[in-house]
């Protein structure tokens, strides 16, 4: 089997528009929540999200290719060009017949579809689409945009299981790497979710923050006040390689990814199971992957949603997991500063943990006072403020609407 590491990064968040801007702000604790800018939220309940700021696309692409691509895939190409280029690929002097695109999105174009079903109502003329309507909302149209731009013929396809989506793809590029099947893999996902139709169904489901009056630190996992998730928006991309394709290349490498786990709640349709029974699974069959125990997990970058249930009923899978290992284990929910990025948050959570496993900095929980009692107290969910600790082994973990899950170890090269 092949050893698989990671040679690229690129991002795109709320919290900054490229790799080093992200990794600062996160250790910074520096919080991406703010008034929602793009439509007029007066009668919703939730009136704030994670936006990326001045965003202009112009700034990444003329005029006529803008008008072709939907916000999301905007985002995910704008991060794949930026891991492309760290990693220094040269893909004229590589075998593109082995170089593959598995790149996600948990919904696809949500914004176009929004405006052109809303621009078709408020007519009684014959309908009118925009012929780039299709080729927009497709959540798979991203995956080809990038291969199609770089001219990569390998693998290419689009895991769509909600907010495990980027996770479960960088799984996935590691296991079709391992057989051999591919030399690199461009992965991760992207997501544009900041619409009214987004908003106004995650309020009816009651699944995010109303809490407007301090929208700043209303992502505040694990804290008893929490009351929902804040929705954001963004892509990661990472560039994953052979251990051998790297070497040959001499490419700097981030990290070594050694472990995958994936897994089902079976249990509802949004709701996690509450004694975390698929997180547990997805974590421990990654730790069988990587054949380690589970007291060699330095640290966790935790879903952690700002969910009642979904926060406690992680903690409960990682309580009973790493039992033997809680006084030494740090977690960190970096949602607490991104918003809930959907699609796109495993892509760069794992960019984000990844990081801490380079440079042995943890990026903090913010926003969070009052820890529910419900969680254990000998936790440490590094709140309010960056740390230290060296990271040979760290844990990234995402769950999604279905009942998927996934957990993805990365280890110091």
């Amino acid at each position: 089997m092949k050893r698989v590491v990671i040679t690229g990064l690129g991002a795109i968040t709320p919290i900054g528009k490229n790799v080093n801007d992200y990794w600062k702000n996160l250790l910074d604790g520096v919080s991406g929540a703010d008034k929602i800018t793009r439509f007029d939220t007066s009668k919703f309940k939730t009136q704030f999200a994670c936006e990326i700021k001045e965003y202009n696309p112009l700034d990444y692409f003329d005029r006529k290719e803008a008008r072709k691509l939907d916000r999301y895939s905007q985002y995910g190409m704008i991060s794949a060009d930026e891991a492309i280029n760290d990693a220094e690929l040269d893909f004229s002097a590589l075998d593109v017949n082995r170089i593959g695109v598995i790149f996600s999105s948990g919904i696809g174009g949500f914004e176009t579809f929004e405006k052109e079903i809303i621009d078709y109502a408020n007519t009684n003329l014959t309908p009118r689409f925009n012929p780039f309507f299709i080729p927009k909302i497709i959540p798979n149209a991203l995956a080809g945009l990038i291969s199609i731009k770089y001219g990569l013929r390998g693998i290419n396809y689009c895991p769509a299981t909600a907010c495990a989506a980027s996770t479960q793809s960088i799984i996935q590029a590691a296991n079709y790497i391992r057989l051999n099947k591919a030399d690199i893999i461009i992965t991760g996902g992207s997501e544009a979710p900041i619409t009214q139709s987004s908003i106004g169904g995650f309020n009816a489901m009651k699944a995010m923050s109303t809490n407007n009056e301090n929208y700043k630190s209303a992502s505040r996992p694990f804290d008893t006040n929490r009351d929902g998730f804040v929705v954001g928006e963004g892509a990661g991309a990472l560039v994953v390689e052979s251990l051998d394709s790297a070497l040959k290349r001499n490419a700097k490498i981030y990290a070594e990814i050694v472990g995958g786990g994936e897994s089902s709640d079976a249990y509802h349709i949004t709701g996690t199971h509450p004694e975390g029974l698929g997180a547990y699974l997805a974590m421990e069959n990654g730790l069988k992957e990587a054949n380690i125990a589970p007291e060699k997990i330095d640290y966790i970058n935790a879903h952690a949603t700002s969910t009642g249930i979904g926060d406690l009923s992680e903690i409960k899978a990682i309580g009973q997991l790493f039992k033997s290992n809680l006084s030494k284990l740090q977690i960190s929910a970096t949602k607490s500063m991104t918003g809930h990025l959907l699609g796109g948050t495993g892509a760069i959570e794992a960019i984000s943990t990844c990081l801490s496993v380079k440079t042995d900095l943890i990026p903090p929980t913010i926003n969070t006072t009052e820890v529910d009692k419900d969680i254990p107290a000998e936790l440490n969910l590094s709140l309010g403020k960056k740390s230290t600790k060296v990271i040979d082994y760290a844990l990234s973990n995402s769950f999604g609407f279905g009942g998927h899950c996934a957990a993805i170890i990365l280890k110091k090269y």
